[in-house]
């Protein structure tokens, strides 16, 4: 259980970036409803725990993991269009916040520097923080791309868009802090050199070091009163 008392609370970050589905925007359901409506576009029904295994991946990826769950890794391609064509129409027709994510976010906003990574493409991102009203509080959108010099900024679990958008907000990455639901979303955080909340149940194991604080949700208690004690220019500190 987390307490006041928790290490991480001795600390403050200099920039915070969040991760968008699942974690400001709650489309997560809306990644599930495509992958089965792509799978029905074939005949074809996702294997048993399916939905866990796809969580945070790139839709790209996604896709092929899709193909090969039903061993048939012909149809990749098919199937990855599909499944960003539902989720396309699902989020346009049903932009809804996390709880808690709107003010969270409006709490931070002009107090340190706010961005998102995501492994959703950038129209996506945009447009579901533009219809829920949150677009201008960050500064930096970060997505899976190439760079004007060819340089790829790769997708989750590769560190490349937290790193990214930690050197966007003109910090080092120790002193940003990502707020990620899923696994794979922690895993690029972490190997980009961010401290981590993962939001959701603490698991257990080995994944619980995912992240260096578990909360239920953005409204947790704990969660807003250690935001709320940062300073409008975190002036950081070790954690102990």
């Amino acid at each position: 259980m987390t307490t006041t008392a928790h290490p991480l609370f001795n600390w403050s970050p200099d920039a915070v970036v969040f991760d968008c589905d699942g974690t400001l925007m709650d489309s997560e359901r809306h990644w599930q409803d495509a992958r089965a409506q792509a799978f029905r576009d074939f005949g074809l029904r996702a294997p048993a725990g399916f939905a866990e295994q796809a969580k945070g991946v790139h839709y790209a990826d996604c896709g092929r993991l899709m193909a090969e769950s039903v061993h048939k890794p012909e149809l990749t391609a098919d199937l990855t269009t599909a499944l960003l064509r539902h989720f396309l129409a699902l989020v346009a027709d049903d932009p809804v916040t996390m709880p808690g994510a709107v003010e969270l976010v409006r709490s931070l906003s002009g107090r340190l520097p706010l961005a998102v990574a995501s492994n959703c493409p950038s129209e996506v991102v945009e447009g579901s923080l533009e219809r829920a009203g949150l677009r201008g509080h960050f500064e930096h959108i970060v997505v899976p791309s190439t760079g004007p010099d060819g340089t790829p900024v790769r997708p989750k679990p590769w560190p490349d868009v937290y790193a990214t958008a930690a050197r966007l907000c003109g910090v080092s990455p120790e002193r940003a802090l990502a707020v990620e639901d899923s696994l794979t979303g922690m895993e690029s955080a972490r190997r980009a050199g961010l401290r981590v909340v993962g939001l959701g149940p603490r698991p257990d194991g080995d994944q619980a070091e995912h992240a260096d604080l578990w909360v239920p949700a953005l409204h947790s208690p704990e969660l807003l009163g250690w935001t709320g004690s940062w300073a409008p220019a975190a002036s950081g500190g070790d954690v102990e």
